[in-house]
């Protein structure tokens, strides 16, 4: 399996589409179903998959992340998110937001709420990919 053409260019395009998919699910979250949740769900699915059509040490020495890192950063993101709105007087997790108008994007809607989806997002990719890689390097 290490040398199969189909299965590696086959990979390669699920993996762009599920994590083009997954942006999408981060963005639309706050407003729609989704959010940083399953949207990494589904960005870690499609790093697994890369796991899969390679092996485990190619795609380690391709994506080199310490998981551990990313649950820290993603946690502080989250809880910094849910303490910003205290300092204001306001109870923990209130949601802010405002629009502006950016040059190329016209009005966008800046929230809090997204801020706390990518932590979530993030914290939720190092959770899985770390349980997903220790249990197949335990196997090796």
């Amino acid at each position: 399996m290490k040398n199969n053409l189909s299965l590696h260019t086959i990979a390669r395009i699920a993996v762009f589409i599920i994590l083009s998919f997954s942006i999408y699910l981060l963005f639309a979250g706050h407003n729609n179903p989704g959010g940083g949740f399953i949207g990494a769900l589904m960005a870690a699915a499609s790093i697994v998959l890369l796991y899969i059509s390679f092996d485990l040490k190619t795609i380690k020495s391709v994506l080199p992340f310490y998981y551990p890192y990313f649950i820290a950063t993603g946690l502080i993101l989250a809880m910094g998110t849910g303490v910003s709105s205290v300092f204001f007087g306001y109870p923990f997790l209130t949601q802010f937001f405002k629009y502006a108008t950016l040059p190329i994007l016209g009005e966008v809607e800046l929230t809090t709420a997204l801020v706390f989806d990518i932590g979530v997002f993030i914290v939720v990719i190092g959770v899985a990919l770390l349980i997903i890689t220790t249990i197949a390097e335990d196997d090796a």
